[in-house]
């Protein structure tokens, strides 16, 4: 019997870590066991607005010393005014799951001018895919029995790799749908309500989901049954995300632009406030030019082993990264210059790392921070004028 760490090992296989060869007898620079990080690269200044920006985003890979970066998914793009954006991993690290999104033209400019969105079949699609990182092939799974031309965070069904969630924009509304990997046998779990509305995630022994709708945050068994509405009293509730051992819910909470970590148990009880934002909209714009919506939103996020919470706050003339306990002791990570902001922190699977985003150079980069010893090393190295941001840790999962 023997285990194989995945992790990095998609270089080996893909033909991209002959440079790793002249290390070979070197441990400590072992690159193919380095494991992977996704991230979405894109323009940040081009003078049109949102749409002719976003177009530009296409998905990487790099390893964790920053080396090696391969675009992928390439051949998703397969007409004009389309993008791809990196949204996470299967669970044994070798597929990627991507975003493919296209806008008409005409539809771009009516935003604009209106300065919100509209979704409707002749002016948007967006699809997830699976793109296997060895082989190369790539599979639009919610294409399969087709529910919806909007479709949106997909993810494997923890403890059940053959099962997948995404959200679907079904009438305006967003629906959670489980299906099976190969796409067939979607699911609604609306149970015929008004649906959900974003950041439905299951958690960690697949059991329960959460999800917020009108910016509530509701808890529900995986099949959508047995709903129990987290009562906060506050109008503005966003993106819950369960802990490593599934006994408690993170989320933001309190009003727009003003809203603060909060914590509570699996079955919605014992409510509390983590941390203080310290007047933070929790909002980071990706853009040089304007942007009808704002930004993208920056929230907290667990550390691997459930014990704490990594979430950015201002201080002083920044934005920075802190780390909360669970009973709200505060430990400030990054130490950045005045004016610019961190934001985005993603917990490696180990534990040992943190990927953070900041504009600290003027442009929007990815940088490595060792927890123990509070090391930064840039990650990537885009030039000016672009952008690098959403990063996902490829899992270490280990196969006998």
């Amino acid at each position: 019997m023997f285990r194989l760490n995945i992790c990095g090992l998609i270089f080996l296989a893909s033909g991209l870590l002959s440079d790793a060869v002249s290390h070979a007898g070197d441990t400590s620079q072992d690159q193919s066991r380095l494991p992977l990080i996704g991230f979405t690269q894109f323009r940040t200044n081009l003078p049109a607005g949102r749409f002719e920006n976003v177009t530009t985003m296409r998905t990487h890979i790099v390893r964790r010393d920053g080396t090696g970066m391969k675009a992928v998914g390439e051949s998703i793009i397969t007409r004009d005014h389309s993008w791809t954006q990196f949204a996470g991993w299967s669970p044994d690290g070798r597929q990627a799951i991507v975003g493919n999104g296209w806008e008409s033209p005409d539809n771009a400019r009516w935003e604009e001018e209106h300065r919100t969105f509209r979704f409707t079949e002749d002016g948007w699609s967006y699809d997830m895919h699976l793109v296997d990182l060895v082989t190369g092939h790539t599979f639009n799974v919610t294409a399969v029995d087709r529910v919806s031309f909007y479709n949106t965070g997909l993810f494997f069904w923890p403890d059940d790799p053959g099962t997948l969630g995404f959200t679907a924009l079904i009438d305006g509304i967003s629906h959670p749908f489980r299906m099976n990997s190969d796409g067939t046998e979607k699911v609604d779990l609306t149970q015929g309500t008004d649906g959900f509305t974003y950041g439905f995630e299951a958690s960690p022994d697949g059991s329960r989901v959460a999800y917020h709708k009108d910016y509530q945050v509701y808890l529900a068994d995986a099949d959508g049954k047995n709903v129990t509405k987290v009562e906060t009293g506050h109008p503005f509730n966003f993106v819950p995300k369960w802990s490593p051992d599934g006994q408690h819910v993170l989320f933001v909470s309190g009003e727009h632009y003003d809203c603060h970590p909060h914590l509570v148990d699996r079955d919605g009880s014992n409510l509390r406030k983590l941390a203080d934002r310290n007047g933070y909209r929790g909002v980071v714009t990706f853009l040089d030019v304007d942007d009808f919506h704002g930004g993208s939103s920056d929230v907290p996020v667990w550390a691997v082993d459930g014990k704490s919470v990594f979430f950015t706050r201002n201080t002083g003339e920044s934005v920075e990264l802190f780390r909360a306990s669970l009973d709200g002791q505060l430990e400030q990570l990054t130490h950045s210059p005045p004016g610019s902001s961190t934001y985005h922190p993603t917990s490696s699977p180990d534990g040992e790392e943190i990927i953070v985003g900041s504009n600290k150079t003027g442009t929007r980069q990815l940088y490595l921070l060792n927890l123990h010893t509070q090391d930064e090393l840039p990650l990537t190295n885009v030039p000016p004028g672009h952008g690098a941001m959403w990063p996902h840790w490829q899992p270490c999962a280990a196969s006998e």
